[in-house]
């Protein structure tokens, strides 16, 4: 055992207490650059040293609280319309700017990077990819959006959130330096382009092998389409969103996504509509790219073995990543990885990252605590971010098949990644009623989310017994905390969620002549707010006979999924 003193420059800054001067490390520590010739110890021993170096250098350059570091990063929030189409490109150039004058140029050069754009599954494509190179002892950084709870969710350093600490010694060191050096014709970067410098410096000073970048918004104009020379990039599934900035078509919106083909860079995408594959194919060709189509996995490839993020379409996703990550591991020299063709099983590295990935707000299943009880009914939440009229298919038919399931098996444990599952022995779809709670931003179509959510859970025989509309407790111009959340706002504007349930009540109505679906009159309520809405179901729960469980699908917004679980687990 080796004692390292390290002391930090002068600052009149107060630094950190998580911070040390002395380190104890241990020369056993593991290696993270296996394809580095170097003893492993002496590698270890350096690497540590090194980082702790920085996070004091860092820590001595911000302020005194996460909450300061938190305000700071919603002052770079604009406040134009997401409709406004002057935000397409915005100058992208100025990226490559923040880039010199955060001394990263050289950095992001070296970094090994997967890079994937898409509509939808994305977020899980990268998650799975990450944790299947994690799973070969590679050291990795992954950056994905939007939060749902804590801004630190952005960025996982070896699959975990990275620290509050680290953080804000990186926050500061690259909000000062770029607050110094910016100026008229360099103006601050907005809040994404910020967070996406920041995840290329949190990656950087920490040696990740692999970072992982998840696309924004689009492809071309997106801050991470700084990295000119990724290892491989990725299009997961492409469909309607967006459009007020990508275009209105599937061609143009495609031709956004496909922005992220650099030249010869191997690229892969999953089955796509007609229109769209054309231009990724067309794309392709003009950046001398070969573009790979790949089929969803099967359950034989896994040996067994569930995916650790619920659903069929899941699948597809876990597909994609299985060729991004098989294609990164054999550039950087892991030739015993076969190819996604090749493979019959597949290795027991891939299998164990598909299966231990993690993604909140995902086809996730939470139980209420607060409700479980022998004296009373049950309360499980069924949370899925999808706001775009594919996802709604594939995130209803995932509510579907987990209700008929969950109440069959007796219990909700079985889908809650470790949560306790509830009490009773039993449930029948006879004592099970199924609650939408929904919210969307303004620019989604209701009139094509509502339908496809609605039509595809009465495919599966699951019948809404009432539906919530609630505002958002999470602003857009605000980057908070828990703890900071709004119980009322006596001004919200509640216009919109009116149009939600007319829709809504359209739907049922359309439907109602002559048939018994199930439902039944006071279909829909709109709520103040969403503690109000918690309330309701919770006191419902309450009154009801032990007999009921009360299964709340929460979806069309990430942004309401994350003030969901907020709630749910103070």
């Amino acid at each position: 055992m080796y004692a390292v003193s390290i002391v930090p420059r002068t600052t009149s800054c107060r630094l950190s207490s998580a911070f040390f001067c002395h380190l104890s490390i241990p020369l056993t520590l593991g290696l993270h650059h296996h394809y580095q010739h170097q003893q492993p110890h002496l590698t270890s021993l350096s690497f540590q040293i090194r980082s702790l170096r920085k996070q004091i250098d860092m820590a001595a350059q911000g302020g005194d609280s996460y909450e300061e570091a938190l305000a700071a990063l919603s002052s770079l929030i604009t406040k134009r319309s997401r409709a406004d189409k002057s935000n397409k490109g915005d100058r992208f150039e100025l990226v490559f700017d923040y880039l010199k004058l955060l001394d990263l140029e050289e950095d992001i050069l070296k970094m090994k990077v997967i890079h994937v754009a898409g509509t939808k599954g994305k977020g899980s494509t990268c998650t799975f990819t990450e944790s299947i190179i994690r799973n070969y002892g590679f050291r990795t950084g992954l950056f994905t959006s939007p939060h749902l709870i804590d801004v630190r969710e952005r960025f996982r350093l070896d699959g975990v959130d990275i620290s509050e600490e680290k953080f804000l010694g990186y926050f500061w060191w690259c909000y000062n330096r770029l607050k110094e050096r910016t100026n008229e014709e360099i103006p601050m970067p907005t809040y994404f382009r910020f967070l996406a410098l920041l995840a290329f410096k949190i990656f950087a000073a920490e040696e990740v092998d692999a970072a992982i970048l998840e696309v924004g918004l689009g492809g071309k104009f997106d801050a991470t389409n700084a990295v000119q020379k990724p290892m491989v990039c990725g299009i997961s599934s492409l469909g309607y969103d967006h459009m007020e900035i990508l275009g209105d078509t599937l061609g143009k919106i495609a031709g956004e996504k496909a922005g992220i083909f650099k030249l010869g860079v191997p690229a892969f995408t999953v089955p796509q509509p007609d229109e769209a594959m054309r231009v990724l194919e067309e794309k392709a060709s003009e950046s001398e790219v070969n573009l790979e189509v790949v089929q969803p996995l099967t359950t034989r490839l896994l040996s067994g073995q569930k995916l650790g993020l619920d659903g069929e379409h899941q699948y597809l996703n876990a597909g994609l990543a299985v060729s991004l990550a098989s294609t990164w591991l054999q550039k950087i020299g892991k030739l015993e990885v076969p190819s996604r063709t090749q493979m019959s099983i597949l290795p027991e590295q891939f299998i164990k990252g598909l299966a231990t990935a993690s993604l909140q707000g995902r086809a996730q299943v939470v139980p209420d605590q607060y409700t479980e009880s022998r004296t009373s009914g049950d309360l499980v939440f069924y949370l899925d971010g999808a706001h775009s009229p594919e996802s709604m298919e594939a995130c209803a038919k995932w509510f579907s098949v987990a209700v008929k399931g969950d109440n069959q098996s007796g219990s909700s444990g079985h889908l809650v990644n470790g949560s306790a599952g509830s009490s009773h022995d039993k449930w029948s779809n006879e004592t099970c009623q199924q609650i939408l709670l929904f919210n969307c931003m303004s620019v989604r179509d209701p009139n094509l989310l509502l339908p496809h959510l609605r039509n595809t859970c009465a495919k599966y025989g699951v019948h809404f017994k009432k539906a919530l509309f609630v505002p958002n407790m999470s602003v857009y111009h605000k980057v908070g905390t828990a703890a900071d959340l709004p119980e009322n706002d006596p001004q919200v504007d509640l216009s919109w969620q009116f149009t939600l349930q007319k829709v809504w009540e359209s739907l049922v109505q359309s439907e109602r002549d002559g048939k018994n679906d199930g439902e039944s009159n006071g279909n829909s309520e709109v709520f103040t707010s969403l503690p109000m809405a918690i309330k309701w179901l919770r006191e419902t729960v309450h009154e009801s006979s032990s007999a009921t469980r009360f299964q709340v699908l929460v979806t069309g917004s990430l942004h309401l999924v994350g003030d969901v679980l907020r709630l749910i687990r103070k």
